[in-house]
């Protein structure tokens, strides 16, 4: 499944399945194939997403300097970060919360 995430104040944004199902399990919503993300739920929503964002990389630095303190090194992160992969779709939600539109998916 793709989603496709839409909003009157944005451009569309695409994520593929395995991403828009992670980003969804992060909101505690089961993926589905349609809804929609009501205008008075997108402070909440972007701050779930941000505090998801702030956790992995928390978790990151704290491996990063315990590998440091065994004189270790990580390999380098394999991927696309969660930062990365959720920019578009807050910042959809941040134009969509000033603009006073829902974002949608699958409609």
């Amino acid at each position: 499944m793709i989603y496709k995430f839409k909003s009157k104040a944005a451009g569309d944004v695409i994520m593929m399945g395995p991403n828009g199902d992670q980003v969804m399990r992060l909101l505690g919503r089961e993926p589905a194939p349609q809804g929609i993300f009501e205008q008075a739920d997108l402070p909440a929503v972007i701050s779930t997403l941000e505090a998801a964002v702030a956790a992995e990389e928390a978790t990151r630095q704290a491996a990063e300097a315990e590998a440091k303190a065994d004189g270790k090194t990580l390999p380098p992160r394999g991927g696309v970060a969660l930062r990365q992969r959720v920019w578009p779709l807050v910042e959809m939600m941040r134009r969509s919360l000033a603009g006073a539109q829902p974002v949608v998916w699958g409609v």
